[in-house]
């Protein structure tokens, strides 16, 4: 399902998710709408859960050296509990910082964050040890992050008639 934006809330979510600290005044300036009339358009999409969160971006590799490992994942059977119990352990791993049941060669993609490899193997002998249905795995060391953007192009991605 997807919501009708107008220009106005697409200049919104765009102010807002590049700066999610913008002031009421800045952000009504921003869009060209009085501030009460904005903030009440913001509201509007909070309520509705597009705009679901407001988070600080922090730099890592300026607080601690990590290791950021990719891994492929593929279950041993493809029944709907077999997924549900990966997907329930996963979620409760910190270090497991996004994780996207994919099609393909491989059922799941999961981005994990630890402090080193000697870390990350860890996690892997316990999610191995925990029996939770994985088949096989492959690792993808991060050696340089070339983009991670998080600025999404809403206006974009949107179909042609929006």
């Amino acid at each position: 399902m997807t919501s009708k934006l107008d220009a106005v809330d697409l200049r919104i979510l765009d102010a807002i998710q590049r700066d999610g600290r913008i002031t009421k005044l800045a952000l009504a300036e921003q869009v060209g709408l009085s501030p009460t009339p904005c903030w009440m358009r913001l509201r509007k999409l909070e309520k509705a859960g597009i705009v679901s969160g407001y988070h600080a971006r922090i730099a890592m590799r300026v607080v601690a050296p990590v290791a950021t490992v990719l891994m492929e994942v593929t279950l041993a059977s493809h029944r709907q509990a077999d997924f549900d119990r990966f997907e329930r352990v996963i979620r409760d791993i910190p270090e497991i910082v996004a994780c996207w049941s994919v099609g393909g060669g491989v059922d799941y993609v999961v981005k994990v964050m630890t402090r080193d490899i000697d870390a990350y193997q860890r996690l892997v002998d316990d999610l191995l040890e925990r029996e939770i249905g994985i088949d096989r795995y492959f690792t993808y060391i991060v050696t340089r992050t070339v983009k991670d953007e998080i600025v999404l192009p809403i206006a974009d991605l949107l179909p042609a008639s929006a």
